[in-house]
């Protein structure tokens, strides 16, 4: 783990550039951030996120009814989810091969150590993804779930290895407090991040939550700078407060012992025209990915945002880039399939796409 760190955190690279880093161990795409020693002298390579969806007999990589960690939102299977297709496809990188999930070697690499999905439900959907694939490979291990820190942080350890992976509940990254008036959103204040900075591994993911209006909105008052107002233009308040955590990151985080990730931007499917079926108006019924190779709707300019942050930061931060080949499983969400049977086009079944994602975050993380 220590010498894999300090490949990790010795890559210094242009704050203008997004490049293609080959590791030892993997190839994927790192998006680089500006450091004063230079830039990379590794040979450009395959994009992990540029690819296709293939069928593969194969998976899902677990079964899902055997894995007591799932939330009844995504246990799509559990609540009637009658096709099992969108289970069996697998993500297919262009140019290289995404290596298969060893869960021992990735419980081996961390061990010792503490890692942190940090965000909104769909931290929690990849959370409860990785350690359902975990699980499923050492499911004789001694595994603890417990719930830390007055009983507000879920966190499953692995005793076996000392691994616990958890999780810590926030919506904008950045501080809602209750105050007098309301809640207030604070756009320059990050007070959990004394917690964070001590982990190892963090993974961090907002953006769900800050289009919200009226009854679903988390807050009632916007305070920049010390200044109160009633709102804010919604794609201007998300980029301060991935600049206030990206200033965090470069004031609080030590990259030689903690690794930071950010977890892109996970789409949604209520509009039909994304996928070639004008009309359609929620996710309901579909079965197979759109077999693109662009989603035709294009990325959101959320994305835009989230890697211009990231490429202000000093240290090292890689983006678990899945938005692209997120927008094309039109197939893998809940639907109606869950414990309250409500039309969930926005989070995703596991077993199922989030299980990619930690693919992805395994290659990015095992040596």
């Amino acid at each position: 783990m220590e010498a894999s760190t300090t490949i990790f955190s010795s890559l210094m690279c242009s704050s203008r550039t997004t490049r293609l880093i080959t590791f030892s161990f993997v190839t994927f795409s790192f998006l680089c951030l500006a450091n004063a020693n230079g830039s990379p002298t590794q040979q450009e390579s395959c994009n992990m996120y540029q690819g296709k969806w293939l069928y593969d007999s194969s998976y899902p990589l677990y079964n899902s009814s055997a894995c007591p960690f799932i939330r009844n939102d995504f246990n799509c299977l559990k609540y009637g989810r009658p096709d099992r297709l969108y289970l069996k496809y697998r993500w297919q990188p262009t140019n290289c091969q995404l290596p298969r999930f060893d869960a021992e070697q990735l419980l081996k690499t961390l061990k010792g150590k503490k890692l942190m999905f940090i965000g909104d439900s769909i931290s929690l959907n990849q959370w409860q993804s990785l350690v359902c694939m975990l699980h499923a490979a050492v499911p004789t291990s001694r595994i603890i779930k417990q719930h830390l820190y007055n009983h507000s942080i879920p966190a499953v350890t692995f005793k076996d290895y000392n691994v616990s992976v958890m999780l810590f509940h926030t919506l904008y990254l950045v501080d809602v407090d209750e105050e007098t008036i309301g809640r207030v959103l604070k756009m320059n204040s990050i007070r959990h991040g004394d917690l964070w900075k001590n982990l190892d591994v963090l993974i961090f993911n907002t953006w769900h939550w800050w289009h919200r209006r009226g009854q679903k909105q988390q807050w009632q008052y916007v305070e920049v700078d010390g200044k109160i107002s009633k709102d804010i233009d919604r794609m201007t308040a998300f980029r301060m407060a991935l600049t206030t955590w990206a200033k965090w990151v470069d004031s609080d985080v030590d990259a030689n012992r903690t690794r930071v990730i950010f977890q892109g931007i996970s789409p949604s499917h209520y509009n039909g025209a994304g996928w070639n079926e004008p009309g359609v108006r929620n996710c309901s019924r579909q079965m197979t990915p759109f077999m693109g190779p662009v989603h035709p709707t294009g990325l959101t300019h959320a994305v835009d945002v989230v890697k211009d942050v990231i490429r202000s930061i000093k240290k090292p931060v890689y983006l678990l880039d899945i938005t692209s080949l997120s927008q094309l499983r039109k197939d893998a969400h809940p639907s109606s399939y869950n414990a309250f049977h409500g039309m969930d086009c926005t989070h995703w079944c596991v077993a199922g796409l989030p299980d990619t994602w930690n693919l992805l975050l395994y290659a990015a993380l095992v040596k």
